[in-house]
């Protein structure tokens, strides 16, 4: 893992991990940095304020993802050996309960209330709501077509990516009833809220688009705005209101005002940006790029600069080019 100081954009440190990190999550309140290495099943603590390994625990024989809870006491890891979702007390760092899983998991989140999962079950067509006060699971919902991502829309939606119905499964999540299906223009591989959840913008195969979506009240589709060669990862900032889209194949980030849904600047960031995720103050956007193994820093303000200048401003919104180490996916950032 690398440890990027973002006042003087360097690494400060590489951190030594058994395994290869898929995802990291940021416990904030306690100045702690967690890893998942999948092929080990295995959570890895880091202290943030001197960028050391502290503790591991092995929680399954292969993991898929994890999740921190609203309140930071309990980090969830979904298990594919065994098929499971894993509770994990921080306070000590220990398994505090397990759920047990009829079919093999693919992706899952936690509602904001932080009272309900949802698990998606690819090849079984499926969704596994479960109660997490109770810690039990309600019988699985079954989909028409393969379920990949999913993701709550406040505490009373959630939003299944169809994957080869290329659709969304909107459901009303107490109930967990079927509100409506949406058909796409692309496959659903990859899904961003705004700001305040009431839009999502997807992307994914079939379009070199994105798809604007208002999941909210009547779920409707918005339009469809072509945004670069490819597009995939997205991540949007706060104000002012940009969605960033990482377009792999052409190594550059398109940016598109929200609020028109125009694409104002699109910049080179290196080769396969596969990441994104957005500094809490709206400064920087951080581009993880696979194959060139670094992370590009684009600078907001000077794409607003460059928008309000009508882009005669010469120096473009990449800030500069950060070596980071083979591969980056995955990426947490914390004030210490």
């Amino acid at each position: 893992m690398a440890a990027v100081d973002l006042e003087v954009f360097a690494v400060a440190r590489h951190i030594r991990v058994d395994g290869a990190p898929t995802d990291v999550v940021a416990r904030r309140q306690h100045a702690r940095v967690y890893a998942l290495t999948p092929e080990n099943g295995s959570v890895h603590e880091i202290r943030a304020s001197n960028l050391t390994f502290t503790r591991k625990l092995r929680v399954a024989s292969s993991a898929i993802s994890m999740r921190l809870s609203k309140d930071e006491s309990t980090l969830y890891v979904l298990c594919r050996d065994p098929r499971r979702l894993v509770a994990i007390a921080l306070d000590p760092m220990r398994v505090d309960w397990e759920l047990r899983l009829a079919e093999d998991p693919y992706d899952f989140d936690i509602s904001s209330e932080g009272t309900l999962v949802a698990i998606s079950h690819r090849e079984a067509r499926a969704i596994t709501f479960a109660d997490l006060a109770r810690r039990t699971a309600y019988p699985m919902v079954h989909a028409t077509g393969e379920i990949g991502l999913v993701r709550f829309q406040y505490s009373r939606q959630l939003i299944a990516a169809n994957l080869s119905e290329r659709m969304l499964s909107i459901y009303h999540a107490p109930s967990r009833r079927l509100i409506v299906n949406l058909p796409l223009a692309v496959r659903p591989d990859q899904l961003c809220f705004n700001a305040d959840g009431g839009q999502l913008f997807v992307t994914g195969e079939g379009m070199d688009a994105v798809v604007v979506v208002y999941p909210s009240f009547t779920p409707e589709i918005g339009e469809t705005v072509l945004a670069g060669h490819t597009p995939g990862a997205m991540a949007a900032s706060v104000t002012p209101g940009y969605l960033f889209v990482a377009n792999p194949k052409s190594g550059d980030v398109s940016i598109l005002d929200i609020e028109t849904r125009r694409v104002v600047a699109v910049t080179p960031v290196g080769t396969e940006p596969a990441y994104i995720t957005i500094t809490p103050d709206d400064q920087y956007a951080l581009v993880l790029n696979q194959a060139s193994g670094d992370m590009a820093v684009i600078r907001i303000p000077n794409v607003t600069r460059a928008v309000n200048e009508q882009r005669r401003w010469k120096k473009g919104p990449l800030f500069m080019l950060i070596p980071v180490g083979s591969k980056p996916v995955s990426a947490a950032i914390m004030r210490i």
